[in-house]
């Protein structure tokens, strides 16, 4: 299945075929920064998933860490994906692509959470043991 999504303003158009490798929320201080809400809701997808079909002359690359390399429509500030080259993944915001089923499966960093959520989803206090974190879970 392919879901297609753009930025705000819909200058950069993007694809992503398949099914994502994991969906969920992320609480860390720099996702709820560069989301602007107090969780970031992710699908993560292999890099060869997902594509630029339009309007990739407007794409600008914004590195804060070697871990993330945010993108966004230069026009519009719209976010559209984060590549995380050390992990091979791409999380491509899931408000970019309307037509994709949210389902989250896990809750990353959450012991930074600022909005604690009951929903009976696995809490971990940072990132999965497979992404370099502790696996550790902690209580709701």
């Amino acid at each position: 299945m392919t879901h297609m999504g753009s930025c705000f303003c819909g200058a950069v158009s993007l694809e992503v075929d398949g099914a994502p490798e994991a969906m969920g929320y992320c609480h860390c201080r720099s996702c709820r920064s560069w989301s602007g809400g107090p969780i970031n809701a992710f699908s993560l997808w292999k890099p060869e998933a997902v594509r630029i079909t339009a309007g990739a002359e407007h794409v600008s690359t914004f590195h804060k860490t070697e871990l993330s390399q945010r993108q966004y429509c230069a026009r519009c500030g719209g976010h559209l994906m984060t590549n995380h080259p050390p992990l091979g993944l791409v999380d491509v915001f899931a408000a970019t692509i309307p037509t994709l089923e949210f389902a989250p499966g896990v809750h990353v960093n959450y012991a930074e959470t600022v909005l604690p959520m009951k929903d009976g989803l696995p809490k971990l206090r940072d990132f999965p043991t497979a992404f370099g974190g502790s696996g550790e879970e902690i209580p709701e």
